[in-house]
């Protein structure tokens, strides 16, 4: 299947911006599952590519002339394969995606929710896990305008609504609290649903050896037109566009992304 992937991010200020630093993971990695047939980023500047500490790959763009909007573009052309389900462990161990954020703590409502799961996750991890992630959209469904992102899995947890970023961190801070790995993914989503928003997020579970996805405001697994873009213990590690700025004042943030099926035919 391949898919054509459009993702902008525009920030616009009151008055000139004087100096920015933004850290982008807008380039989706080279997979078993997903190859990349055409990638490029559109910025205002030249950026320095980098590898980050669990090997997304990044772009450091550094702004230092006066600016009152910046705009930032990617796009490129994806050949989605079916293939096993699940990743490898990657350059890091999986151990180190046990540890709690601030963004991932289980509090005393969340844990509640997730003990009775216990026996049922260790003794069938997929299937428990599963079960775990149909009972969190229900006491949660998905609905926009209920949280902000910087919510911490508690307050979404307690506000009882939320979309994937907060799905995504309850069912983490849920999966550590048994004491199994779990990782935050951001990316992109192929989906038949018009309203559906395309940039995306999920879990993975560590599962028999491989990194299992759970798309929790979906209640399907992360294989079902999926692409990903980065990985970490939680959204600050793998949003796509995440900088700091001096100077602009008031800021106002737009982004759109679209991911559309392409056909070619031999002519």
């Amino acid at each position: 299947m391949k898919l054509q992937i459009f993702h902008e991010t525009t920030y616009t200020y009151d008055q000139p911006m004087r100096r920015s630093i933004q850290m982008l993971r807008m380039s989706p990695p080279q997979t078993a599952r997903q190859q990349i047939s055409q990638w490029q980023l559109q910025l205002p500047s030249k950026a320095t590519p980098w590898l980050d500490a669990y090997g997304n790959q990044c772009h450091c763009l550094v702004l230092e002339k006066p600016l009152q909007s910046i705009v930032l573009r990617a796009q490129g052309l994806i050949d989605l394969k079916q293939s096993e389900q699940g990743e490898p462990e990657g350059p890091v161990p999986a151990a180190v995606f046990l540890r709690m954020t601030p963004l991932t703590q289980p509090d005393a409502a969340i844990k509640a929710f997730i003990d009775p799961f216990r026996q049922t996750v260790r003794s069938r991890p997929y299937l428990g896990l599963h079960d775990v992630m149909l009972a969190l959209l229900n006491h949660m469904p998905y609905e926009k305008g209920h949280t902000q992102v910087g919510f911490t899995a508690a307050q979404s947890f307690a506000v009882g609504k939320g979309v994937c970023q907060d799905h995504t961190h309850v069912f983490l801070a849920c999966v550590r609290h048994l004491g199994v790995p779990a990782r935050y993914v951001s990316g992109y989503l192929n989906s038949d649903d018009q309203g559906h928003v395309a940039s995306h997020a999920w879990a993975e579970v560590w599962i028999g050896g491989r990194w299992v996805g759970f798309d929790v405001s979906n209640s399907v697994g992360a294989d079902q037109g999926h692409i990903r873009l980065a990985h970490g213990l939680d959204y600050d590690d793998a949003s796509p566009v995440r900088g700091v700025r001096i100077g602009g004042g008031n800021e106002t943030l737009d982004s759109f992304a679209k991911v559309e099926s392409v056909n070619f035919t031999q002519q």
